[in-house]
């Protein structure tokens, strides 16, 4: 099964980046455009895990906490690693610093597991799209361009949710394996 782990946004900036995808996919339609339902906000990706391990990771998450809520504020537009060589369209996601923390925690825990620890130090975003070889179009950087601090909202959040991803021809498609509360309990 491949696995990661993630948090779920609010409803209301689901809806928001669900009408800028409808607004910008028109202009670069050979992007691989993320279904609006599967948008998440990645903690960790632990990849390809066998079954027999799936109650170690579920016991590792579970002991994790944070002393408060996250606070997510979803504004901006960006690629990965940047304009010039675009893989990844991005909304950008300002966290309050119990999130990288929470990042940081899951994925330590993961490593007393032998899963791969991240290269990279956390940079929370929602992707929007994957650009393989082809590069976006001038229609849609003038349009990223106009809206790159664009709001779509806020939210907070006091769960994260371990996720099954399923590769099918349709695109992913996710199932919680178990949610998580990781706000201490007082």
């Amino acid at each position: 099964m491949r696995l990661f782990v993630a948090l779920q946004i609010a409803a209301e900036v689901r809806e928001s980046l669900a009408a800028l995808i409808a607004e910008f996919r028109p202009l670069a339609a050979k992007l691989k455009w993320v279904r609006a339902d599967n948008l998440h906000l990645t903690l960790k990706f632990i990849g390809e895990t066998e079954s027999e391990r799936l109650d170690a990771v579920r016991a590792a998450l579970a002991e994790l906490r944070s002393g408060k809520p996250a606070e997510l504020q979803v504004r901006g537009l960006g690629f990965f690693p940047n304009a010039r060589w675009p893989r990844v369209f991005w909304a950008g996601v300002q966290a309050s610093d119990n999130l990288a923390a929470l990042a940081a925690d899951i994925d330590a825990a993961c490593a007393t597991l032998g899963f791969a620890r991240e290269k990279h130090s956390y940079s929370p975003h929602l992707t929007l799209a994957r650009l393989e070889s082809t590069h976006p179009t001038g229609a849609l950087r003038e349009a990223i361009e106009r809206d790159e601090a664009r709001e779509f909202g806020s939210f907070w959040a006091s769960e994260f949710h371990l996720i099954e991803s399923r590769l099918k021809s349709a695109g992913a498609e996710y199932t919680t394996v178990q949610s998580f509360p990781f706000v201490s309990e007082r």
